[in-house]
């Protein structure tokens, strides 16, 4: 698990600075608590391209994948929580 947690942690290092800490706050804070299922939805999200990811995250795109939308909702509620905490 740990060789995993380094890939992923490794994969969250994006191409923007935002998604980068985005990325990396759901691994740390919801990672390991998560199903096998929302684990695997995150490693797919991770190798997204960040222009698609960015689109799911803010609304331009729609998931099919309920497991994928699923974590996606999560990274949006943690994206809303550290907006508003830095206010």
């Amino acid at each position: 698990m740990t060789e995993q947690l380094g890939k992923l942690r490794w994969r969250c290092r994006r191409g923007m600075k935002e998604l980068d800490l985005l990325a990396s706050s759901y691994l740390d804070q919801y990672y390991l608590t998560t199903s096998k299922e929302e684990q695997q939805a995150f490693a797919n999200l991770m190798e997204l391209q960040d222009p698609l990811l960015i689109s799911y995250i803010f609304g331009g795109e729609t998931l099919k994948d309920v497991t994928m939308a699923r974590v996606i909702g999560v990274m949006r509620t943690l994206l809303l929580s550290t907006h508003l905490s830095s206010l």
